[in-house]
């Protein structure tokens, strides 16, 4: 990435990660997993880890990425699902061997794990 030299560059490098993003939100499927301080002290590695190997024993194309702190710490490892036309998730508390039951139920069935959900975004 090439070096920001003042604000404006910055203004334009966050509006063209925005509309990468909605564009991705519009055509695909987005997970994201809190890799805050806090996040990774719950294990967010580990969880995002265990997503990248289950979607890719799956078969299941979708972009895992990571952001900073979701802003809920008792609630880590925080990962969100966004799927085109469907409400965006945050799942609490995700551990390891939670994974396989949410990619399953949540991406391949389209059915939120509801016990585990702590917010829901309506699409926009």
């Amino acid at each position: 990435m090439p070096k920001l030299a003042n604000v404006d560059d910055l203004d334009q490098l966050r509006e063209r990660k925005q509309r990468q993003m909605k564009a991705q939100a519009q055509t695909g499927t987005i997970i994201s997993v809190g890799m805050g301080t806090c996040g990774i002290a719950a294990g967010a590695r580990e969880v995002s880890a265990a997503i990248q190997q289950e979607l890719s024993r799956r078969g299941i194309e979708a972009k895992v990425g990571i952001v900073g702190c979701i802003g809920i710490c008792s609630k880590e490892p925080l990962v969100d699902i966004q799927q085109a036309g469907r409400p965006r998730i945050t799942y609490a508390n995700v551990q390891v061997d939670m994974v396989p039951r949410l990619i399953q139920q949540q991406l391949v069935e389209g059915r939120p794990v509801k016990e585990w959900v702590v917010g829901r975004l309506p699409v926009d």
